[in-house]
């Protein structure tokens, strides 16, 4: 289609310069006889706020994650907050910094459990923080729903960790379909990041749903987060003459490496998945019409998506962080989005006391239930694994913009 997506700005903090008046379009729900439209105000939220844990990497070597998912958050709690909260009451947001560590996300969450009282609990983006993190929700019985964190590990944790996003059985199979089919590529190469539960659980999907279509996994290699030499493993991979390099890992290291593949000589397009979404990508490999050029990545939504959802929520957000959204926030967005929707379903408790046991059980029943629930991402109904069924988009690298080239359905 050749849709334009103009590239978002830095990481660094931004300031929420709307609070109020923005009408929020969160559509959906698993609740009967319920109004779907929450721009609706339904009084002041004076009450006493609803505190809501949020963890994720605002330092770090992948800020970008946290800061832009945060925004996203901040906007969707200022729209519910400006439009009346839940049943009067405002949701307060308790972020804390994971500085992009495991052992930290987790300790972070403890924190938020045991000595902040959060009612629930939103993040992670990474699947390997999510996953160390998660247990402690589960084992306090606080819902978490991790807007963006892929690997089907996180949902097994237990019945109170939810997600808003895609799994990577299906982003795996979506770049391994858009590689065999749109790009006919029938000889693959692999870079996976061996300590990442991300990267790895998107490598077994796209080998496994490459080579059933037909196609060879010629060549896979690893490599650690922060490396900064990936020669060795370009050059074994030059000599197998790939159609196409998959690096499903996040941005920090995918710059490096495409610069360093082009210079062992491999000319081939690489490909990968939503960890490349970040605004710093394209400047780690060269800039504008550097080493990524050309290049492909699976990914939550686009911008340019004409839906009158998705345009609103993208208007809205420029005109307060003055940036185009990128997938981290509209996620961040649409997990808020549905946690405040389910916290509608449940009522006003009589006693006004959102953080007991009762009310936190009725919370993850409710969340569990959501059908239909209209998000900037697309349409979001949980199936019985709390993982919601979505289709992905895959956009081409073009100088600063990313281009839509494909929707793949489940």
């Amino acid at each position: 289609m050749g849709m334009n997506i103009g590239r978002y700005q830095g990481a660094g903090s931004r300031t929420l310069i709307v609070l109020s008046g923005l009408a929020i379009a969160l559509v959906g729900s698993g609740c009967a006889n319920k109004s779907s439209d929450t721009s609706t105000p339904s009084g002041s939220a004076t009450g006493t706020p609803i505190n809501i844990g949020e963890y994720g990497s605002m330092t770090g070597s992948t800020a970008t994650f946290g800061v832009d998912t945060d925004d996203g958050v901040k906007l969707a709690v200022a729209q519910i907050n400006g439009a009346g909260g839940i049943f009067g009451h405002p949701l307060k947001i308790d972020l804390r910094d994971d500085e992009g560590k495991p052992d930290e996300a987790l300790n972070v969450v403890k924190l938020m459990v045991s000595q902040d009282k959060v009612t629930a609990v939103l993040g992670e983006v990474a699947s390997t923080r999510s996953i160390q993190a998660a247990p402690a929700c589960n084992s306090a019985q606080v819902p978490m729903i991790s807007p963006s964190s892929t690997n089907p590990a996180v949902t097994q944790v237990g019945p109170y960790i939810f997600r808003a996003c895609f799994i990577d059985p299906f982003q795996g199979t979506a770049a391994a379909k858009f590689a065999y089919n749109n790009l006919k590529a029938r000889k693959a190469a692999i870079m996976t990041e061996a300590t990442s539960d991300y990267s790895t659980g998107l490598t077994k999907f796209f080998t496994d749903g490459f080579t059933k279509l037909g196609g060879t996994i010629v060549n896979t290699e690893t490599y650690s987060q922060g490396d900064i030499d990936f020669s060795a493993q370009l050059t074994t991979i030059k000599a197998e003459n790939p159609d196409i390099l998959y690096v499903p890992g996040y941005y920090g290291d995918i710059g490096p490496i495409a610069v360093q593949a082009r210079k062992v000589g491999l000319t081939c397009p690489l490909l990968g998945g939503d960890g490349w979404d970040s605004p710093k990508l394209v400047e780690g490999a060269g800039g504008p019409g550097g080493a990524l050029e050309g290049s492909y990545f699976t990914n939550h939504y686009s911008p340019t998506n004409p839906a009158p959802l998705t345009q609103a929520f993208v208007a809205n957000y420029k005109k307060t962080y003055n940036t185009t959204p990128d997938s981290l926030a509209a996620m961040g967005y649409d997990a808020t989005g549905v946690l405040a929707d389910a916290m509608k379903c449940v009522g006003n408790p009589a006693d006004g006391d959102f953080d007991s046991a009762d009310y936190r059980k009725k919370l993850r029943d409710a969340i569990a239930a959501t059908s239909g629930f209209q998000g900037v991402t697309g349409k979001i109904t949980m199936g019985p694994d709390r993982n919601p069924v979505k289709p992905a988009v895959v956009l081409q690298i073009k100088g600063t913009d990313y281009n839509y080239a494909a929707t793949i359905n489940p």
